[in-house]
């Protein structure tokens, strides 16, 4: 799990990155950022709909998936920048760990 200083608190920053974040889509999710120069290291949020996956272990499942995968590649996003990931499919619990990764660094190669 990722450490709770790179986690969103509140909602009202939330909220302020899916309304003027740039995104970038993938085939199963969509990565939103915004640029944070008060901060000094990046956080992140990840956003899975009851209508994606109607059962809270499935959705926490892909939750845990994917802030695994972005602990291990938090060191090379570098700048201070508020990330907010969407689960738009349902396949994101069943999809292979590699394919998973290559689609979100997919996407945050597409943000810089």
């Amino acid at each position: 799990m990722i450490s709770q200083k790179f986690r969103f608190h509140g909602h009202a920053s939330l909220r302020y990155v899916i309304a003027n974040g740039s995104q970038s889509r993938g085939k199963d999710l969509s990565i939103k950022y915004v640029d944070n120069p008060r901060r000094h290291y990046p956080r992140v949020a990840v956003v899975v709909s009851k209508k994606v996956c109607k059962h809270a272990i499935d959705r926490n499942r892909i939750r845990r998936r994917l802030y695994e995968i972005i602990r291990q590649e938090l060191p090379n996003i570098g700048k201070p920048v508020d990330l907010v990931i969407t689960v738009y499919q349902s396949s994101v619990l069943t999809k292979p760990h590699e394919e998973l990764k290559a689609e979100i660094l997919n996407c945050l190669t597409k943000l810089d």
